[in-house]
């Protein structure tokens, strides 16, 4: 076969080298005969017993944080309101096999209608159940696909859900490409944990591959590459045995501080957009969590009790071991909608009713989770950040509102903290007017920062040239953010993918900027970034210049 190319899109980063294998899809759509309604709806519930008694099997399999990933899956299970319309279609005469999957059907068709890509990405759990209940009801085992007895694959499949993933021998695994997929799925999470080189979104050209060549994942350069020239295969070999030597080196000095050449400490925190990214992670590694997105706890309209929340909560407390811990609240709207929760009819939602201009609308959302951080607050250093503050006002607000939470718990003899009040500074007037907001530390959200001076949505493709970090407008703002947290002897972070792009990183340190909240596993490097920095900028090949 002639060396071939497929793009695609970088879920877990690395360079994976090894022999291409194809996932076959198991086929669901057997046939059987119909029974009386009673029959189907007797079927149906015995097939949801069994779902469950199978997920809490693999749960007790796994450690706590991926544990949680089956959980969305496993409470579903048990959902009334989910699980009605099922029994009433089965009511009407349909089989238990056709009701579920119409009903499922028309829950992944919401999921994946939304604009927002983390929910989006939660269709490959509800695929993942259905694959599992529909097993049941066919007489089918969901068991794991069978994978070669040899090391070193490059796995490929049109989608991949979570149970599989974990039921996968990892050891046989080089690297992984979907067709489907997203890179803010569970399958990607788990993935980035494991250190499992993978691409998403590879499209339909991907299962039509032979398997048996060698085939080559380079996130780097987003491509899957099959049966490569024997000249690419050694020039990919090398940069792989390079990346693994430079990576290995960066991993072993990841619990050491990040200091540079010129004596400034760094302190370098770990972003968390869902607790199943700490899967395998030495808390030794960071400085402590500098962003913890609350929006995975909010999936699919889903709204979580406090003791569910403050469960939640203390948990990443107790994995940073005594560090600081930044916690977010829920940042719904813009493009991250969340059914029931935020509004659907604004014109231009980017500028509309988002973050804490939300939370001040829906109260009873808010004053359950800021309960149930005050709570959380006892176990350890907690910090509060609201995002898209716009003036002071805000903040003062935010301030008097928590007191009244902390006054109501104590009155109830509920044990709870103060923790440190702080804001994401991601609107140009925040950043201008940082002096007078009373916050006791900073947060700059560099993706929304980014978009909002340049007025370019981020999702737009077509203005991405427009759209770029290193914008003089841009870094003016960070370095007068930074000077005022320097004046007011206050920390002012950045927690966008700036911190996370190693060729941005010198311009943020030379901004003032001395902490950074990066991607889990951006870490090791970014620390690397700092200790040679020496006070100037990086080409465009990583050396100072």
């Amino acid at each position: 076969m002639a060396e071939a190319s497929i793009a695609g899109i970088t879920a877990s980063e690395g360079i994976a080298i090894g022999t291409f294998f194809l996932r076959r899809e198991m086929i669901d759509n057997q046939s059987r005969t119909a029974g009386t309604v009673g029959q189907e709806q007797s079927l149906f519930e015995d097939s949801l017993a069994k779902a469950r008694q199978s997920l809490a099997a693999l749960m007790a399999r796994v450690d706590v944080s991926a544990a949680e990933i089956l959980g969305f899956q496993h409470e579903l299970l048990s959902d009334t309101d989910f699980l009605e319309p099922v029994f009433q279609l089965i009511g009407v005469g349909q089989t238990a096999d056709e009701a579920w999957t119409e009903v499922i059907e028309g829950e992944i068709a919401e999921y994946t209608a939304t604009a927002d890509e983390y929910m989006s990405a939660r269709t490959d759990d509800l695929r993942d159940l259905q694959r599992r209940v529909l097993g049941f009801i066919l007489g089918t085992i969901p068991e794991s696909f069978d994978v070669p007895e040899m090391t070193g694959l490059v796995l490929a499949a049109t989608s991949l859900a979570p149970s599989e993933f974990l039921e996968l021998d990892l050891g046989k695994i080089a690297g992984i490409a979907i067709s489907e997929g997203s890179p803010t799925s569970h399958v990607s999470i788990l993935a980035r944990a494991r250190g499992i080189p993978m691409l998403v979104g590879c499209g339909t050209r991907l299962t039509g591959l032979k398997p048996g060549y060698v085939a080559v994942i380079d996130t780097h350069n987003r491509q899957l590459i099959h049966d490569p020239h024997d000249e690419s295969q050694n020039a990919f070999r090398v940069r792989l045995q390079n990346s693994s030597i430079a990576n290995e080196f960066a991993r072993r000095r990841a619990h050491l501080p990040a200091v540079t050449a010129s004596g400034d400490h760094v302190r370098v925190y770990a972003n968390v957009d869902d607790p199943a990214i700490l899967l395998g992670v030495d808390a030794a590694s960071f400085d402590g969590i500098g962003l913890t997105r609350t929006e995975f706890l909010f999936v699919g309209g889903h709204l979580p009790d406090e003791d569910h929340q403050m469960g939640a909560y203390r948990r990443i407390i107790e994995w940073a071991a005594g560090r600081p811990v930044t916690i977010r609240t829920l940042d719904a709207g813009g493009d991250k909608p969340i059914p029931g929760v935020t509004f659907h009819d604004e014109t231009n939602p980017f500028l509309g009713i988002r973050g804490y201009r939300l939370s001040r609308i829906r109260k009873d959302i808010f004053a359950t989770q800021l309960r149930a951080l005050a709570r959380a607050a006892v176990f350890g250093p907690l910090k509060v950040m609201i995002p898209m503050v716009t003036v002071r006002s805000e903040m003062d607000e935010f301030r008097t509102i928590f007191t009244d939470v902390i006054n109501s718990l104590q009155s109830e003899g509920i044990a709870c903290a103060v923790p440190s009040l702080g804001v994401m500074i991601e609107v140009p007037s925040a950043a201008l007017n940082a002096d007078s907001i009373d916050a006791d530390f900073f947060s700059i959200g560099s993706n929304d920062l980014i978009q909002y001076v340049t007025a370019c949505a981020r999702d737009n493709a077509l203005l991405a040239h427009l759209a770029q970090a290193d914008n003089p407008a841009v870094i003016k703002l960070i370095s007068m953010v930074a000077a005022t947290g320097l004046q007011q002897d206050k920390e002012v972070s950045v927690c966008g993918d700036m911190a996370s792009t190693p060729a941005l990183v010198p311009l943020l340190l030379k901004a003032g900027i001395r902490c950074l909240s990066v991607a889990i596993a951006q870490g090791p490097a970014i620390k690397e970034i700092i200790r040679g920095w020496d006070g100037r900028e990086l080409s465009g090949d990583g050396i100072c210049a």
